[in-house]
């Protein structure tokens, strides 16, 4: 699992570089097309294959174990409604008429720390591998509850004692054999037709996201009896904040401002280019760490846009470092095409502000310079 696991995290590295062209040039494309015109659907469509795509990549960095950042304080009972109201879940019973969907939510369930899009996707591929279990119909629950655990348990997994919110899926399918049960989180293992549904990561994605929220999965299952999937979620004493409104294009507009990206892909480099003059910035690109440097030297600039990763040459932190030795207070946006590391948390410890994950979008990248400029000098 490790060693497959750090070559899928090389590859979704490279493919995020690759699928910026898609899905960040149709965003700036549908920016210029009126509402009416007959372009707008096919590129609409390219930009969703492309987010979908990118969908895929993300599986591939939970499998690597760093695809989640477990910082937002959240509810499952939300998370649960949320699913039930997809898109995916909606598609889910066109497939499968004869399977019905309940629920058996606890009133006042305690909150988590999570991330919130992997969670979602964790509930969405227990319930998918459910339906499909039913291959004649049946009844899957998804049920939440709140339980404390006075006493380490040992078994599929070691069960340290403290408060949990419990996540419970059943079907009343098919089972697992015992030779499957062994195998079931491994990734591409699976009793599917190739091409006919999923990816084959989806119970490796619910394995590394309960892993890195740091919970426990339990599996019970009888071989023509049907299977129960028990999750367990270290509670959190913090409460939700209230949603913010959606912002429009006009909330991201800047005033002139320069700024510096800093990318080794010439590719990158334009796109993030391009939607920041779509958005009033005024723009200049370098294609690595050491000539940003160089270029601060002499030239003033209000925000810099660091990639993490760049070669040959020295990274966004090592570049970010530097450039503080002769430009204190230096705002800066770090962006990567893998997830957050602690080389990124380093160079928001030393003043860089969010850090956006690649592919780039407007909305991403506008909402995170405006933030930066709204802050106050540090």
């Amino acid at each position: 699992m490790e060693a497959v696991g750090t070559l899928a995290g090389g590859v979704a590295h490279d493919l995020n570089n690759i699928l910026s062209g898609i899905v960040s040039y149709p965003d700036l494309i549908l920016m210029d097309l009126p509402e009416d015109s007959p372009f707008r659907k096919p590129i609409l469509t390219i930009k969703e294959s492309g987010e979908r795509a990118a969908a895929i990549v993300q599986d591939l960095l939970t499998l690597a174990r760093r695809g989640v950042v477990a910082i937002e304080v959240t509810n499952l009972n939300q998370i649960i409604f949320d699913y039930l109201e997809s898109p995916e879940c909606e598609n889910l019973r066109k497939l499968h008429p004869g399977v019905t969907i309940q629920t058996n939510p606890e009133k006042n369930l305690l909150n988590i720390i999570g991330s919130r899009v992997h969670l979602l996707k964790t509930i969405m591929n227990l319930v998918s591998n459910a339906a499909e279990a039913m291959p004649d119909g049946g009844s899957i629950l998804v049920s939440t509850r709140n339980q404390y655990i006075d006493r380490p348990v040992r078994g599929y997994d070691d069960l340290r004692e403290g408060d949990y919110v419990i996540l419970t899926v059943s079907d009343s399918g098919i089972g697992i054999s015992a030779e499957d049960m062994q195998r079931i989180f491994e990734p591409f293992y699976t009793k599917k037709v190739m091409g006919k549904s999923g990816t084959g990561l989806g119970m490796t994605v619910v394995w590394g996201t309960v892993k890195d929220h740091g919970g426990y999965i339990d599996v019970q299952s009888r071989v023509g009896k049907g299977t129960t999937f028990t999750l367990y979620f270290p509670v959190t004493m913090k409460t939700l904040m209230e949603k913010e409104d959606a912002l429009s294009i006009k909330d991201y507009m800047g005033k002139g401002e320069s700024i510096l990206v800093v990318d080794d892909v010439e590719q990158q480099r334009d796109i993030a280019s391009r939607i920041l003059k779509k958005l009033g910035y005024t723009v200049e690109a370098v294609a690595g760490g050491e000539k940003a440097v160089e270029y601060i030297k002499y030239n003033q600039v209000d925000l810099i846009i660091l990639d993490m990763i760049m070669d040959p040459g020295i990274d966004g932190l090592e570049t970010y470092r530097r450039i503080l030795e002769f430009r204190p207070g230096q705002k800066a946006i770090i962006a990567s095409g893998f997830s957050e590391t602690e080389r990124v948390k380093e160079a928001q410890s030393l003043g860089a502000g969010r850090y956006i994950k690649k592919p780039y979008t407007i909305e991403k990248i506008g909402l995170a310079v405006k933030e930066e400029f709204n802050k106050k000098p540090f």
